[in-house]
């Protein structure tokens, strides 16, 4: 039934998960909640994240505080605070902080299951990391469980 699936959180609230995860990241909906449509995270962009394909999920982002930098398509794009932005699967992405403090976004992907490969992003910790950033080559054999793929440099 519907009203069994009635999420209420308060400010500052997320969803627990299979593990704790950082405060950068507070999963507010789950794909379990929503059966699989979506997930729903609240995310300080504390890293840069490296260019990427999502194969099959849509991404959309809606930025809270801060000014995001996106790039798409290879293309440059500076979003402020209010800015929205649809990421269709299937074009080469990447995020990138802007601002200090680092900006803070909503972020929905569609079909869910993101909070998932997060999970497993922290679970893998240091051994995704190359001089403390994220490494493409490290992270693809994570992604690929979640049909995504990061772009590596030769």
């Amino acid at each position: 039934m519907p009203e069994d699936r009635f999420i209420l959180l308060e400010p500052g609230a997320a969803r627990p998960g299979r593990i704790p995860l950082p405060p950068a990241f507070a999963v507010k909906a789950m794909a379990d909640d929503t059966e699989g449509r979506l997930s729903l995270l609240e995310v300080t962009v504390a890293k840069d994240i490296p260019r990427h394909t999502h194969h099959q999920a849509d991404e959309c982002i809606y930025v809270l505080d801060g000014v995001l930098e996106i790039e798409f398509d290879d293309r440059t794009h500076s979003a402020p605070k209010g800015t929205f932005v649809l990421l269709p699967h299937g074009v080469p992405h990447a995020l990138r902080r802007a601002s200090d403090p680092p900006p803070r976004v909503l972020q929905i992907s569609s079909p869910g299951g993101w909070e998932h490969y997060v999970e497993d992003l922290i679970e893998a910790g240091p051994a995704v990391l190359t001089d403390g950033e994220l490494d493409p080559a490290k992270i693809n054999p994570i992604a690929a469980r979640y049909h995504v793929s990061y772009h590596v440099q030769e």
